[in-house]
Parts: C-alpha cells; sequence; structure tokens
C-alpha cells in the first residue's frame, strides 16, 4: 500500500503560489519566523510524522478501539505514545499565542499540517484538535486565573479538552437542554445533568481533561438565551496547580460506531452523586455565543476531517489504478494476443479519478483560502480589509464544513469503486476511509443545519455585505481568466454559473421571508450544493489562472502540473456545471411537495 496520503507538489502550489503564504511575515511581527524557508521545514516535519508515526496506528486504531471498564476509558495501545510524541513536537496548538504554549504559526501554514495529520490519522487527531478548540475558549472567555489555571496545560497536551453539548433529549435542538448549573454562593456551581456522543470524553491520553459544558443556571429564560458556558474539570485543580478530588464526571458508555473507532465517543454524567463543580466561563447565559467561538472552528475542522478522507483515498486509488493489472486496452479489446493493462487505462476509471481530482483539489484550495481568510481577518493592514475577510469566513464556513464533506464522502466511495472487491474489504484501506468520513457530515452540526445557516443567516449577514464581496472576488478571477486565451472560454462558462447564482441567492432569500417559509428551506440543501458548485468552479478557475501565468517559464517537469490544473478546469466546467445549472433551474421552481405531502401519504 502506498504512503502517499496526500499531493506534496499540489499543497506548495496552494500554499506558495496562490496564497502566497511567505507574504503574511511581512503583515504581523507575530509571523516574521515564517519565511518560504520555516514553511517548508514545518510542512517536511509534519508530513514525515504523519507518515511514519500516525499513518501506521490508523488501521490498529479502527480494529483495537476504544475500551471502557469501571468508568475509565482506554484508547488503542500506540495513541498514548503518539500523543506523547505529538505533544512533544508541540503541534497540538500550533496557532495559538506562545504565552500559553502556543506557536503562533499562520492558519494557513497549519491548514498543511492538518492535512497531513487528519489524512494519517484523524480519529486519533481529535483528541488534540478538540483541547486546542477548548483552550481557545478558555483564552478568549477565561478570567485571568482561569488562563493560568488550565492554558498552557492545555496547549502543551498535559490535560486535554473537550465540549459537551449534546443531551439524550436535545440532541441538535441545544436550546432543549436539561442540564442545570446551582450557585455555591462562592462563585462556583454544582452542575447535574447528562451528555451524550461526547468525543474523547473520558480516555487514558493525559491526567485530567477539561470540559466546557453548556447548562443553564437555576432561574434563567428557557431555550438559547438562558444558557451559560462553565469549565467543568474532570479532576478539580488545587490552588497550587496540582490535582485534586475526582469531580463526579462519570462515564456511563461508550459509542461502538460505524467509524473513527480510535476515537471515545463518551456518554457523561454530571454530578450523579452530587460533587460536580463548575465555573463560569464568560458571562451568565451567553454560552452559546461563547460556544459558538469553538463550534466555528470546529466546523472548518470537521471540513478538513472530511477532505483528509478523500485526499488520501484519492492517492491511494491512483496508486492502485497504476499498478492493478486487468482486462485489454479498449481500443484492442477484440485483439485476442494484446497484453492486460492497468485499470487506470480504462475510461471510466479515468472518469472516476479526475472526479476525484478536480474535487480533492477544488476542497484543498476552498479549505485553504478559508484558513488564509482568518488570517488576514485578524491580521489585514485596514479594518475595512479585516472585515471583509471576516465575512469571507462567515459565509464560507457552511460550504466548507457542509458541502467539503458531502462530496468527500463521494470521493471515498468512488475510491471504493476503483478498488472494486478488494475496497470493500477491511484489508484494504477504503473500506476505513469511508466509514470514517460519513460522520463529518453529521457532527458539529448536520450539513442540513450547514444549508440552514447559509440560507437563514449568511445570505443577510450586515445586509449581505459579506456574500456581495465573495461575488466581487469572482468577478475578479473571470476577469483575469478572460484575459487568457487558454481560459476565456471556461471562464465564460464560470461566469455564466457565478451570475446564476446571484439570480438564485436573491431568489431563495426572498422566498425564506414570503409564505412559502418552508419550501425555500426544504431546498436549502439542494441550495448549498448549488453554491459549493459555484465555489468550487471559481477555485478551479483562479488555480487556473496562476497556473497559465506559471507554465510559459516552467521547467520541463512542472510542465505537466500546470497542465493537468487546466484540465482539471476543463473537467468540471465540462462534465460538472452542467448539472449545477440544472440544480439552479430547480431552486428557481422551488418545489414544496416535500413540505405540501400529508403525513398520511407516508408508509404508517
Amino acid at each position: 500500500m502506498a504512503q502517499v496520503i496526500s499531493d506534496k507538489r499540489d499543497i506548495e502550489f496552494v500554499l506558495h503560489e496562490l496564497l502566497k503564504a511567505e507574504t503574511l511575515a511581512d503583515l504581523n511581527e507575530d509571523f516574521a519566523d515564517f519565511n518560504k524557508k520555516t514553511i517548508d521545514m514545518v510542512i517536511k516535519e509534519a508530513r514525515q510524522l504523519a507518515v511514519k508515526e500516525l499513518l501506521p496506528a490508523s488501521k490498529e486504531g479502527d480494529e483495537q478501539g476504544c475500551k471502557l471498564e469501571n468508568g475509565k476509558v482506554t484508547t488503542p495501545e500506540s495513541f498514548k505514545r503518539l500523543f506523547d510524541i505529538f505533544t512533544e513536537g508541540e503541534w497540538l496548538a500550533p496557532t495559538e499565542d506562545p504565552e500559553w504554549g502556543g506557536q503562533g504559526m499562520p492558519y494557513t501554514v497549519a491548514s498543511a499540517a492538518a492535512e497531513y495529520f487528519n489524512g494519517a490519522n484523524y480519529p486519533f487527531m481529535m483528541y488534540p484538535g478538540l483541547t486546542q478548540g477548548a483552550g481557545h475558549l478558555v483564552e478568549h472567555f477565561g478570567t485571568r486565573e482561569q488562563k493560568e489555571t488550565y492554558l498552557k496545560n492545555m496547549y502543551t497536551g498535559k490535560w486535554c479538552g473537550t465540549m459537551l453539548l449534546t443531551e439524550p433529549g436535545a440532541g441538535s435542538d441545544v436550546g432543549a437542554l436539561t442540564t442545570k448549573a446551582i450557585p455555591n454562593g462562592d462563585g462556583t456551581y454544582n452542575i447535574v445533568g447528562e451528555k451524550i456522543f461526547i468525543s474523547g470524553g473520558e480516555h487514558d491520553l493525559a491526567e485530567n481533561i477539561i470540559h466546557p459544558v453548556l447548562a443553564r443556571i437555576e432561574g434563567a429564560p428557557a431555550g438559547t438565551k438562558g444558557i451559560s458556558l462553565f469549565l467543568v474539570p474532570k479532576f478539580r485543580v488545587k490552588e497550587d496547580g496540582s490535582l485534586g478530588e475526582f469531580n463526579d464526571v462519570i462515564c456511563t458508555g461508550i459509542e461502538h460506531k460505524m467509524g473513527i473507532h480510535g476515537n471515545s465517543t463518551c456518554s457523561l454524567s454530571l454530578g450523579s452523586k452530587g460533587n460536580c463543580v463548575g465555573t463560569l466561563l464568560g458571562e451568565e447565559n451567553k454560552g452559546m455565543k461563547a460556544m459558538f467561538l469553538m463550534m466555528n472552528a470546529a466546523r472548518l475542522l470537521v471540513g478538513f476531517q472530511g477532505f483528509s478522507c478523500a485526499t488520501t483515498a484519492y492517492m491511494y486509488a491512483l496508486d492502485y489504478a497504476k499498478n492493478r493489472i486487468q482486462g485489454r486496452d479498449l481500443t484492442e479489446i477484440m485483439n485476442p494476443d494484446a497484453d492486460a493493462v492497468s485499470i487506470f487505462r480504462h475510461p471510466d476509471v479515468r472518469r472516476q479519478l479526475m472526479m476525484m481530482k478536480v474535487n480533492v483539489e477544488g476542497m484543498r484550495t476552498l479549505l485553504y483560502f478559508v484558513h488564509y481568510c482568518s488570517d488576514m481577518a485578524k491580521h489585514a493592514p485596514t479594518d475595512e480589509e479585516k472585515a471583509k475577510y471576516q465575512g469571507f469566513v462567515e459565509v464560507l464556513t457552511p460550504i466548507a464544513k457542509g458541502y467539503v464533506t458531502d462530496r468527500s464522502f463521494e470521493v471515498c466511495s468512488q475510491g471504493m469503486q476503483i478498488y472494486g472487491g478488494y475496497g470493500f474489504i477491511e484489508e484494504y484501506p477504503m473500506a476505513q476511509l469511508l466509514r470514517d468520513c460519513r460522520i463529518t457530515m453529521i457532527y458539529e452540526g448536520t450539513n442540513g443545519i450547514q444549508a440552514m445557516d447559509l440560507l437563514g443567516r449568511k445570505l443577510g449577514m450586515n445586509k449581505g455585505k459579506p456574500i456581495m464581496d465573495l461575488f466581487g472576488e469572482m468577478q475578479k478571477t473571470v476577469a483575469q481568466a478572460k484575459n487568457i486565451p487558454a481560459l476565456e472560454k471556461a471562464a465564460v462558462k464560470v461566469e455564466e454559473v457565478m451570475n446564476k447564482l446571484g439570480e438564485v441567492a436573491i431568489h431563495m432569500g426572498q422566498t425564506a421571508m414570503s409564505p412559502k417559509v418552508l419550501a425555500a428551506f426544504a431546498n436549502a440543501h439542494p441550495f448549498q450544493d448549488a453554491t459549493g458548485d459555484t465555489t468550487m468552479a471559481w477555485m478551479l478557475l483562479w488555480r487556473a489562472v496562476t497556473a497559465c501565468e506559471k507554465l510559459e517559464k516552467a521547467k520541463k517537469k512542472d510542465k505537466p502540473f500546470y497542465q493537468g490544473i487546466l484540465k482539471s478546469l476543463d473537467f468540471y466546467v465540462e462534465t460538472q456545471l452542467p448539472i449545477t445549472l440544472g440544480r439552479f433551474a430547480a431552486l428557481l421552481n422551488t418545489s414544496s411537495v416535500a413540505v405540501d405531502i400529508e403525513d398520511n401519504m407516508f408508509p404508517s
């Protein structure tokens, strides 16, 4: 089996030729050390760690899974050693403040490391990923005392973190939670409740686990308006920083899942013995606003998780197709003496590989671009630019999570198809990649919820300015492409789809504010698909513009790479954009059948 989990050359193209990541050093002194040489060194180290350490443990983690005994969870045998190596290399919180144990790395650069790490073993990566996210909450909303108590221990991996939102009776309706917070009169609260589906909620990788918990203070308003956020450690922390008594956070079960077996998905009981104590994180009744800081970052992480399965599946499938000898070339099918060829020569396999190629390249560019926008939202020269880039992050997050994970699962399925019967056998990697990828379409807000967010919130955000700014960026790329003879025809097709998206976005926004609101939201997911398709077309056109600029002076060995980028655009324009135009036609029709059909017309 090939040990190539990502396309090194394409990662370098996106980082250095599209985004020019090294220029971030000119914007902020905190990034001064991240020149091209340093960036390449960081990515090389990440790739080596991923291939040499994380990847070999992936299958073991899948087969061994996690085990619960007497309230304690043990992870796969290799994971503790991996976690120690990972944290000793200071990889847990690369983008966070060095004052608290981070590396101060640009999000753009960390994207490439994340691709390698998650492609190698994303169930393992959930432990450090959630820890960084929980630590970010403490850094942003915590008191000085909370930061000094928890933050460095979390960013260095001495302690881990989670996020406790979901409850048995609430699910995605977080406002229906019943976990209570009872004031003790000394600034602490007794926490009582049940949480489910908690990734990394209990494990043996670190000496303590810090749980940000959503709960309702007694007497607080109903719904999301009355939710507060609390810090609840597995073991209480004494004034001198040492660990104290167990904090009555009991793991009552772990889920037996379709995939991500190496990550413990726990049910947790808080305060069943009346002895679970937490401290308020941020303001009373502002817990959902605070938690969304972590959830938005987590949604981008989930997009990376899905994409990493896809890019790994693509690299494996490509290697397999080139080496699997089966059947004669179609042009020699009537020649009994013709030699068998690799399945890479068969037209349908090539079609599937091209589908995988264009989706992986487009998704990679989109995800890295969103992280680049996160860097610019903090460090752009003017407040106006910062606001523009933050708007891009907001609008593109549901695409980067929802659309990307939908397409990623399709890519993994295509990879399994290329392997044929072997793809369905657990001895080969495709089955695990497909299983692991599937959850990314569900957690951190199902992809239906992402679509509702795009339609219901992001289109009208700030009176539509972010979406109009995004359309403006798309049009800039189209204008550049029209001036390049080799791209003019494709640019016209992409522009047609972009203009249609503008028309459909207005229609969907108006319909969502009309008596046909239910029909609008019944079409929210197809609208997300069409918006994602258009965004991918933009990404592929942008890549092609840059490739054309490079081709003229490219060395002989680099020419096929750049020419491959142009072929990706051609394939997407010729085979996928006609489907997107069909999606737009259906959206303008805004079928209401799904919501109008009588309940008794479904089987009873």
